[in-house]
């Protein structure tokens, strides 16, 4: 039987600083480690479980975790929730005061209420541990191409601004006829001069403008969904949030979450507007009676190995394991997809760069080997 979200109690002042702290946790690296990331959470929720399936209290145990922390700040932040927990606050109420987000709020206070808080936070740190190594993945897939870009196109603004024109001023002063290529390359250097600034600014308001109307829903749905159909970057992103979902969704069901509040209880963690959408639709269609694999696939968002196994799940009473087996496999993919990726973008940023600058060379060397052959 399920039950409803809004019902478990919640105060005002957690409301306020846990959403701001949402947003915060997009960031997930602060400078200075001045936020309680999620490699911190990692750290954490295992160190809490361990303590709390050794058979000592959640006063003992944050206390030695406490003990632990080499930082300052994180001292301060976990002992506001032990100091909450010693004068009569629940640990999910308490964290919830102290900027957490709901998904771990309600996380806990489910593990609380059905007596398995030890195995909950055996299974966020999981949850995060997968989140960093996704992160991790990502990022390092992404780092050398992203490098490689960058310092190309300060080259090519280069040779544009500055070396382009000085060969410009040989051929007007020979009264060359140009070829071609070299034309072409001399409009976009002119184009470069004139509108270089204008270009950089405009780069320089969307990453601005990204970050102020970041958290406007509007402006992420128009974001994601145009991420959702890129051709590369697209099924990667989809792979990286249904890993997400199977394994918050795995989690709930150890707690022996029902599954229509699991779905709202994703909904609200994973940061992700088409797969928002997807599971509201998903909880109305069970609400009015579908199972989830008939709500499933009627979206396009979930493809057919996850609808078939978890219909598999639902005959066999086996929710768990099924969640647990398929983000194995969503987190095996993303890591393969990501070597795939890091091995081919390398090769082809590197070919793409040195076509163009060679372009660049033969526009400029062209008219000096006619100037060379007339003066022969």
């Amino acid at each position: 039987m399920a039950f409803k979200l809004e019902n478990i109690p919640k105060s005002n002042s957690g409301q306020k600083t846990n959403a701001g702290f949402n947003d915060l946790l997009k960031k997930e690296i602060v400078l200075f480690g001045r936020s309680f990331n999620n490699k911190k959470k990692q750290s954490f929720y295992r160190e809490l479980s361990v303590l709390l399936k050794a058979g000592i209290t959640i006063k003992e145990a944050l206390t030695l975790i406490i003990e632990s922390l080499p930082k300052p700040n994180d001292k301060a932040l976990i002992g506001k929730i032990l100091e909450q927990v010693i004068h009569g606050k629940s640990l999910s109420d308490a964290m919830q005061s102290e900027s957490f987000s709901e998904y771990e709020y309600y996380s806990l206070k489910i593990g609380e209420e059905t007596g398995t808080i030890a195995q909950v936070c055996h299974e966020l740190g999981a949850f995060y541990e997968r989140k960093n190594e996704q992160k991790r993945v990502v990022v390092s897939a992404l780092t050398y191409p992203a490098i490689v870009l960058s310092t190309a196109v300060v080259v090519v603004v280069f040779m544009l601004s500055y070396v382009v024109p000085m060969f410009q001023d040989i051929f007007k002063q020979n009264n060359m006829e140009l070829p071609a290529l070299t034309r072409v390359v001399v409009k976009l250097s002119q184009a470069t001069k004139s509108y270089g600034l204008f270009v950089l600014l405009l780069l320089v308001a969307l990453v601005v403008s990204g970050k102020l109307f970041g958290k406007n829903s509007q402006y992420q749905r128009l974001w994601h969904y145009m991420v959702l159909r890129l051709p590369i970057a697209g099924p990667f992103a989809k792979k990286v949030y249904l890993a997400q979902f199977t394994q918050a969704v795995a989690l709930l069901t150890t707690a022996k979450v029902p599954m229509v509040n699991s779905i709202q209880m994703v909904k609200k963690m994973i940061r992700f507007v088409p797969l928002q959408e997807a599971l509201e639709a998903v909880e109305q269609n069970i609400l009015k009676g579908q199972s989830l694999s008939e709500s499933l696939k009627q979206l396009p968002l979930f493809d057919s190995r996850i609808i078939s196994l978890v219909k598999v799940s639902e005959e066999t009473n086996q929710t768990e394991y099924v969640f647990k087996q398929l983000n194995e496999q969503y987190n095996q993919e993303v890591m393969q997809q990501s070597k795939i990726m890091t091995a081919m973008l390398e090769p082809l940023i590197i070919v793409f760069v040195g076509v163009l600058v060679a372009i660049l060379l033969i526009a400029m060397y062209l008219p000096m080997f006619q100037l060379s052959s007339a003066i022969g």
